[in-house]
């Protein structure tokens, strides 16, 4: 439904010119959610804006629905665009505009009867919940109302695919979460292709099917959601893990850990369940199968959609053919084990 070929956006030009996207790939199915996730700068927005071409891209092709939308401009552009509904952080409404008038926009722009347009506004208002405030104005409604407006407005057209700009980055985690609940909603009922960015690991668990990061205007890894929270092939991928789980050794511990084995040291590893190993009692049968001990330091365990995931930081205590032979027995049986360090024990 959306696919981006070698995009790359370049402002300016000479010693002064600033890459903001580098040769992107990028592939969202007919009905799928696909998150973009990044640091602030990384080009999220370039991206999202380079789909509808708001951003026309210096190189490479983008195409919505088999269409090509790089070969398109002036009136077949924007009548392509109708086919691509979007929302924005800071909700973009016409404060002059009832919430009513606010949705019918587009299509009035359109040349739609006014009969017509209520026959299609009014379904909308109904849809995100604000049938009872059609005609009040964006200053008399809250965050998650005003995005529901935004939402509805973006859906106007009857548009193939739905483009999110942190749409949920100015609102409260409880207004977030009845947000994403909706676009969940509007997803499974009218079969719509969603790609969001965000910076929020929360929102990328919660309705996302697929996860892109993006780092310095390249796409660094790509995955299922509940892969990439089981087990992110990037650094950059397990530094966002990380601070979403708030999962790392205590701090007394990381000053303690050398970056290399000694004669004397144990390994402290960070390691990532999912699937029957949640509930398979692995840890017990290591210390019994492999002769070591086992120090849990730190454990969680969160639901990532259909899926389980679970995360340990431990200590593995005994001789070093012993440990080793415990970190072979962890990922044969399918788990993700990241070594952290090491911490010197006694002779």
């Amino acid at each position: 439904m959306i696919r981006l070929r070698t995009v790359s956006k370049t402002y300016g030009s000479g010693p002064s010119a600033v890459t903001a996207l580098r040769n992107v790939d990028l592939h969202v199915p007919k009905g799928q959610i696909h998150g973009v996730i990044g640091l602030s700068g990384a080009g999220k927005s370039t991206l999202i804006r380079c789909v509808n071409l708001l951003e026309r891209p210096t190189q490479g092709i983008v195409s919505v629905d088999g269409q090509e939308l790089t070969g398109l401009s002036g009136t077949a552009l924007n009548q392509a665009r109708h086919r691509i509904g979007m929302i924005f952080q800071h909700f973009n409404l016409l404060t002059n505009r009832t919430v009513y008038r606010n949705v019918a926009l587009p299509l009035e722009l359109m040349g739609m009867a006014r009969g017509e347009i209520r026959e299609r506004v009014d379904p909308l208002l109904k849809m995100v919940g604000l049938d009872d405030k059609t005609d009040q104005y964006p200053a008399q409604l809250s965050g998650g109302q005003k995005q529901r407006v935004a939402i509805a407005r973006a859906l106007a057209s009857r548009p193939k695919v739905l483009l999110c700009d942190e749409a949920t980055s100015a609102l409260d985690p409880q207004t977030t979460g009845s947000i994403l609940a909706l676009l969940r909603d509007i997803n499974r009922q009218l079969g719509l292709t969603i790609l969001l960015i965000t910076h929020e690991m929360e929102v990328v668990k919660t309705i996302c099917h697929r996860v892109s990061l993006i780092s310095d205007g390249a796409l660094v890894e790509e995955a299922d959601v509940g892969d990439f929270f089981t087990a992110p092939r990037t650094e950059l991928g397990r530094r966002f893990l990380n601070d979403f789980l708030e999962l790392e050794p205590p701090r007394a511990l990381i000053e303690r850990l050398e970056a290399s084995p000694g004669e004397h040291n144990h390994p402290v590893v960070r390691l990532a369940f999912s699937g029957d190993a949640v509930s398979t009692p692995l840890i017990s049968r290591l210390a019994r199968e492999c002769g070591v001990d086992v120090s849990i330091l730190q454990a969680k365990v969160e639901s990532i959609q259909d899926r389980t995931l679970g995360l340990m930081i431990a200590e593995l205590m005994g001789p070093a053919e012993k440990t080793r032979e415990a970190i072979d027995y962890l990922e044969d049986h399918n788990l993700n084990v990241e070594v952290l360090g090491h911490v010197q024990r006694d002779a």
